[in-house]
C-alpha cells in the first residue's frame, strides 16, 4: 500500500480529487468559526468549559469544535446521520421501503430524497430546541425571543443542509467517504489543541510528565488495536463450480469483518447515556440529578450500562446491515456453497452462528477501547482528551484513514492496469510474441 501511495502525484485524476477534497474541507473549517447571530459566544464558552459529560462533548467532536463557537455548522452532519440510519433500520420493516431498495439506482434516489427531506425537517426540531435550552441559560443569548428562535432555526438548518450537499460532493468528486472525511477533518481539527492544552497543564505542574508519557501510550496502543482488529477477517470458505464444467474450480473465502457493526455502537451508546445528564443541564431535576451522580464518567454503573448498550447496539446494527438468509440465498443462486453445510437454510444458519461469535467478540473489542482508555484519561483528570483521543474518536478516525487508503490504492492500481493495458496494444501494433510483450513490458 505505501509503495502505491507513493505515485499519487503522478496520477491526474487522482491528484484533482484529492484537491478537491481539500479544497471542500477548508471550505467546512472555514464555516465552523461564522458564529450565530444573537448568542454570546464567550458566556457559552464558558459554559463548556465549566460543564461536562453531556451529549453536547460528544457532538462539539464531531463537529470540530463548531458547537462551543455556535457556529453556522452547529448541527454539523449528525442530523443527516442519524436520519439515513433510521432509514437504514426500517427499510427491512417497512415493505415499501424496502421495495424501493430493491429497485436499484432508480429506488435508492428515491430513498435518497426521502432522506434529505427528513433530514431538514429534523435539523429543524433540534435547532429549535438548542434555541429555547439557551435562552432558558441566563446571558446566553442577547435577546430572546421568538426572532432568535426562528432566525437560529433558519441559520442552523441551513448550515445542516450545506454540510450535506458537501459531503455528497466529496463522495462523487473528492476521495473517499464525504459524510466520513467531514467527521474525520472535525476530530482531527481538534486533536492539536487539545494536545497543546494538555502540555500546558504538564509545564505549569498540574499533570506530571510521566501522566504526559501514558497519555501517549494510551493513544499509540489504541491505535495499534484497532488497526489490528479493523484489519482482521473470519475467512467462510466457498465452493464455486467452474463456469461450464462439472468439475469445482479452486476454493474461495467470503471474509467476515470481527466488526461488522462499525462504530455505530459507541455512538448510540453514548448519545443514550449522556441524554439524561443533557436534559438536565436545561431543566434542572432532583430525580434527574441524582440519575447524573450515577452516571458520571468514573462511575462504575457508568461503564456497565455504556458495555451493556454497546453490546445491544453492536448485535442490532449487526443485524441490520448484515442478512445471512439473503448471502444464503446468493449463494445457491450462483451455484456455489459452504464445504459440510447443505445450501439454503441450513447455509444461512451457519452464517448467523458466525456472525453471532464475530459480534459478541467485536462488542467486546468496542467496549474495551472505549471504556479503558476514557477511564484513565478522567482518573487522570483531562477530560477533554478523553473527548478527543478517546476510544470513539480514535475509532472513527483510524477507519476514515483505512477507507480512504484503500480508496487512494484502488485508484493507483486501476491507473496502473489502464497504463499497462495501454503500453501493452502498442507492443502489439508493433508485433512479436507473448514473450517479447512481456520482455519490452518488464524493460520499460
Amino acid at each position: 500500500m505505501v509503495a502505491g501511495l507513493g505515485n499519487v502525484g503522478k496520477i491526474p485524476d487522482l491528484r484533482k480529487r484529492i484537491l478537491y477534497t481539500l479544497g471542500m474541507l477548508a471550505v467546512y473549517r472555514f464555516g465552523v468559526f461564522v458564529s450565530t447571530p444573537g448568542v454570546n459566544v464567550e458566556a457559552l464558552r464558558r459554559m463548556f468549559d465549566t460543564s461536562s459529560g453531556t451529549i453536547f462533548g460528544m457532538v462539539n467532536m464531531f463537529s470540530g469544535g463548531s458547537l462551543e463557537n455556535f457556529s453556522i455548522f452547529t448541527l454539523g452532519i449528525m442530523p443527516y446521520i442519524t436520519v439515513s440510519i433510521i432509514v437504514q433500520f426500517l427499510t427491512p420493516a417497512i415493505p415499501a421501503l424496502e421495495a424501493l431498495k430493491k429497485e436499484g439506482a432508480s429506488g435508492q434516489r428515491i430513498l435518497t430524497r426521502y432522506t434529505r427531506q427528513a433530514t431538514i425537517v429534523l435539523a429543524l426540531f433540534q435547532s429549535f430546541f438548542i434555541a429555547r435550552g439557551l435562552e432558558l441559560s441566563p446571558g446566553l443569548v442577547i435577546e430572546p425571543g421568538w426572532i432568535f428562535r426562528i432566525s437560529t432555526m433558519i441559520t442552523l438548518t441551513a448550515g445542516t443542509a450545506f454540510i450535506m450537499w458537501l459531503s455528497e460532493q466529496i463522495t462523487e468528486r473528492g476521495i473517499g467517504n464525504g459524510m466520513s472525511i467531514i467527521i474525520f477533518a472535525g476530530i482531527i481539527a481538534r486533536m492539536p489543541q487539545v494536545l497543546v492544552q494538555t502540555l500546558a497543564l504538564s509545564r505549569t505542574g498540574e499533570l506530571p510528565p510521566m501522566s504526559i508519557l501514558l497519555l501517549i501510550a494510551f493513544v499509540l496502543i489504541t491505535i495499534a488495536v484497532i488497526v489490528f482488529v479493523e484489519r482482521s477477517h473470519r475467512k467462510v470458505p466457498v465452493q464455486y463450480p467452474k463456469r461450464g464444467k462439472m468439475e469445482m474450480a479452486p476454493q474461495q473465502y467470503m471474509p467476515l469483518k470481527v466488526n461488522m457493526s462499525g462504530v455505530l455502537p459507541p455512538i448510540f451508546a453514548y448519545a443514550i447515556i449522556f441524554l439524561p445528564a443533557t436534559i438536565a443541564s436545561f431543566y434542572p431535576s432532583e430525580v434527574l440529578q441524582d440519575m447524573m451522580a450515577y452516571m458520571a464518567p468514573g462511575n462504575p454503573v457508568y461503564y456497565l450500562v455504556l458495555i451493556g448498550l454497546i453490546f445491544a447496539c453492536a448485535y442490532y446494527c449487526t443485524a441490520v446491515v448484515y442478512n445471512p438468509v439473503e448471502v444464503a440465498d446468493n449463494l445457491k443462486k450462483g451455484g456455489a456453497f459452504i464445504p459440510t453445510v447443505r445450501p439454503g437454510t441450513e447455509t444461512a444458519d451457519y452464517l448467523y452462528q458466525v456472525t453471532n461469535r464475530l459480534t459478541f467478540w467485536g462488542a467486546i473489542y468496542i467496549a474495551l477501547v472505549c471504556v479503558i482508555p476514557e477511564f484513565v484519561y478522567f482518573k487522570m483528570g483531562v477530560q477533554s482528551f478523553a473527548y478527543v483521543f478517546g476510544g470513539t474518536a480514535i475509532l472513527i478516525a483510524v477507519g476514515v484513514t483505512l477507507d480512504t487508503a484503500s480508496q487512494i490504492e484502488s485508484h493507483v492500481v486501476a491507473s496502473n492496469y489502464e497504463s499497462f493495458m495501454s503500453k501493452t496494444s502498442n507492443t502489439k501494433g508493433r508485433g512479436g510474441t507473448m514473450s517479447q510483450i512481456r520482455s519490452r513490458t518488464l524493460k520499460r
